[in-house]
């Protein structure tokens, strides 16, 4: 079963390249950024590559992405390991706006997300990282904002966990909401040390 379900995440990564909406991408000879494994019990959704992950067509490696290693209390061999996938809202960089990154392209979601989500069949818990997953997958459950929403990520569990994105952008947040990471993320961390 494992070796249908990497054909098919390679036909989907050739069918991403092929698409003339990231034929831009293509041309420069960057491909899509995501970690999608058969086996994984851990799904991360994060909002899109950013800069630095473009270059190195790693996801999470960068800054943002050592804050979040160490939020779910794992190592990096684990975050890179058969245990975790990560689909992104977007699987490219969608480029810088006004005030930091441009939102990710909702057509990536819509149109490979569920056909991805499929070939995971073992994922247990699923990471809802920045306001664009949360607002893709919890829909009217959200709370008001942001900030309600990983306060009430109980109400999301044992599917979703909804968390803040871990960029060093989000230091004023952390320093206005202390509660996350005394009180969410042990939490995170305990779920996290369950299914895997």
């Amino acid at each position: 079963m494992a070796q249908k379900q990497k054909a098919e995440i390679e036909r989907i990564t050739e069918e991403l390249r092929q698409d003339p909406r990231n034929a831009a991408y293509t041309e420069a000879g960057t491909p899509p950024v995501f970690q999608i494994h058969p086996d994984a019990r851990v799904l991360i959704i994060g909002q899109a590559p950013g800069s630095k992950v473009a270059q190195s067509h790693i996801p999470f490696a960068d800054k943002s992405g050592d804050t979040l290693v160490s939020w779910m209390g794992i190592t990096r061999e684990t975050f890179y390991s058969d245990a975790v996938s990560i689909m992104p809202m977007d699987f490219y960089y969608p480029g810088k706006g006004k005030s930091g990154d441009l939102p990710p392209r909702r057509f990536i979601a819509e149109e490979y997300h569920a056909r991805l989500l499929k070939l995971m069949p073992e994922v247990k818990l699923t990471l809802l990282i920045g306001k664009y997953s949360m607002d893709y997958y919890l829909g009217d459950r959200a709370q008001r904002n942001l900030t309600e929403t990983v306060k009430h990520y109980q109400d999301y569990l044992p599917e979703y966990f909804p968390i803040v994105h871990p960029s060093p952008l989000n230091f004023r947040w952390q320093a206005k909401n202390p509660w996350f990471l005394e009180e969410v993320v042990p939490q995170l961390q305990e779920k996290i040390r369950a299914v895997l």
